[in-house]
Parts: C-alpha cells; structure tokens; sequence
C-alpha cells in the first residue's frame, strides 16, 4: 500500500525467513567476522579473476540463505540481485548458475535494500512465495573499474573508502520465523555537484537525509520509533554530513542510534581510511549482523538506508557529477 509520496506500507508484513554474508580476508580481520556465515582466506576465491571471486562469493551467499531457510532452489520464485561491475555481470552469470527466475537491478550501494524493498513488495503483493534479495561487491574489482587497478599502488586521500569484499543475501517468504519487513521508502536522485569517485560519502550523504526525512514524514514516525536507524556506506566522512544536516532540518537522532555500515564493518586499526562501501557494505552488515541482532532479540525495530553513487567510469570521463540515491527498509520483530 502506498503511503505519503514515496513510501511503500507492506500489510502482510513479509518475513525474512533466513540470510547470509559471505567476505574476504580483509572482512575476516574486521569486528563483525563472527556474523559472517562464510569467510574466504584467498581474495581470488580459487578464480583466476576477480570478478570471476565475486561472482562466486555471490553464489554462495545465495545457496546458503536457501539452505538456512530449508529450501532448494526450485522452491525460490524469483532471485533479485544487483552489484557495482558494467552490466551487472556479477549478479547475472550468478544467477546463471543458479537456475532461478532474475530481475537484475542497479542502485550502486543502495542496491541491497533496494532488492529488499522489491522482494518484500512482491512476496506482500501475492506474485510470489520466496524471493532471494542479493547484492555483492570485491574491493579489486571495483578498485580497477572505478579508479586504478590494486598493481598501480596509488596514493588514496583520507576521503576514500574501501570497498567491502562480500556478498549478503536473504530469503523474504509470505510465511514462516523471522524479523518482517514492514514498510519501504523509495529515493529520490539527489545530485549536489561533486564529481570526487574518491569522496563517495559527502556524494551521497544529502541522498541519505532526503530519504531519512521522507520515510519520518510518509508514515508519521518519529526517530525514537527505531532502536536503531543504519545508513549504507557513508564512512566518516558522509556519516558526519548527514548528522550535521538532520540536525540542520531539525531531525534529532541520537548518536547510538543513527550509525553506519561503514563504519562498523572494520576495526579501527585497519586501514581503511573514511571506511567501508560497496554493495556488499550494506548487504553483509544487514544480512549477517543485525539479523543476528535482531533474533537474538537485541533489537526491536530497525530502519536500513542504503546509499549508491550512480556514476559510471563513462560518465566520470565526460566530466559529469554524481548523481546518489537511497533506499530505506524498516524491518521489525
């Protein structure tokens, strides 16, 4: 059901029977490692590319929500999945190997709630039974598309983040136990003129507090309804942005409730500079730790933003700046 402008109510309340968050080695240093389901050792995964890693990465997260969820994947009706490679390659030769009906989506960063919000409104519209929502990304990968290949060695700014080698991934079914999705709110494309691939987070922050403010203002919630309200990728940079502006907009949220996937997924003496991002930023933080949160009964009710950058390698070389998006998710007990 629709709600205010912009906003999705899901009166079935679909339920997130099961997830999974697959990393890499740098992931399996970081301070959510025990939320992880898989942790892979070798960036390359076994493969001899590393779009060819993630890919598989991918794969995994996928058979293993469907296995926690006690099912096979003839019992999935539809599979949605998006990632950050040139025609969503890693989604689409994933769900090649697969065998389950695709909708490929693209919402850079924002694609993991994104997919949420899509399963979760086919599952409460009755066009489907089970649907796996996906989203993945491999810091080598991204690193050689968006800016320079890993070999090169370039000098980061303190603005740049790090791109989270992962893949996270949830069944959403009309029946069963778990936390249920209740409500959506769908982005606008914000665009405030920056052009920086390196400085992602101050890029996409404003997306983040239009969205933010439109989902208070569609369902008529105030902050203090969630234990906790988690923006994708922002880093230090962009979180700090986004707290500086609601609070400018008069939206007061505490400090230990709004935070950042980001922000969270490593510790602090990695080297990761502003933080964490990527698709799989979002997905494996959400998908493994505050599922795990969440039936562990730690948190009630919780409100996910994922953010995106929509820039593309070609657009970046016209000179063109970057437009964001994101997409936010209530999900509750």
């Amino acid at each position: 059901m629709l709600k205010g402008h912009q906003s999705w109510i899901f009166q079935n309340k679909p339920i997130i029977i099961s997830s999974s968050a697959v990393g890499g080695p740098f992931e399996a240093e970081g301070a959510l490692s025990e939320d992880f389901d898989i942790l892979h050792q070798d960036i390359w995964v076994g493969q001899d590319s590393f779009e060819k890693a993630e890919k598989v990465m991918l794969e995994q997260a996928c058979q293993k929500a469907i296995d926690k969820a006690n099912l096979k994947k003839e019992d999935i009706q539809f599979l949605l999945s998006g990632d950050l490679m040139n025609q969503i390659i890693s989604s689409s030769f994933a769900a090649r190997t697969l065998g389950i009906p695709f909708l490929g989506i693209f919402g850079a960063c924002s694609s993991s709630m994104q997919g949420l919000a899509l399963a979760a409104q086919l599952v409460n519209s009755g066009a489907a039974n089970y649907v796996v929502a996906s989203a993945s990304s491999h810091n080598s990968s991204v690193e050689k598309q968006f800016r320079y290949p890993t070999e090169y060695g370039a000098q980061k700014p303190p603005t740049s983040q790090w791109t989270v080698t992962g893949a996270g991934a949830s069944v959403v079914a009309k029946e069963g136990k778990g936390p249920r999705v209740t409500s959506a709110t769908i982005g606008r494309v914000i665009d405030m003129g920056l052009s920086d691939p390196f400085n992602m987070g101050a890029a996409m922050a404003p997306a983040a507090v239009e969205t933010i403010e439109a989902h208070f203002r569609d369902l008529n919630i105030e902050p203090d309804y969630y234990d906790l309200i988690a923006t994708g990728d922002l880093g230090l940079v962009g979180h700090q942005i986004a707290a500086d502006l609601l609070k400018e907009h008069g939206v007061i949220i505490p400090e230990k409730i709004l935070v950042d996937c980001g922000l969270m997924i490593y510790k602090k003496d990695q080297p990761v500079i502003a933080g964490g991002s990527g698709c799989a930023c979002s997905a494996t933080v959400t998908y493994g730790h505050f599922m795990n949160r969440m039936n562990s009964g730690e948190l009630k009710k919780i409100l996910v933003v994922a953010t995106g950058a929509l820039l593309s390698p070609l657009s970046y070389q016209q000179k063109e700046s970057i437009p964001c998006v994101a997409h936010a998710v209530s999900i509750e007990m």
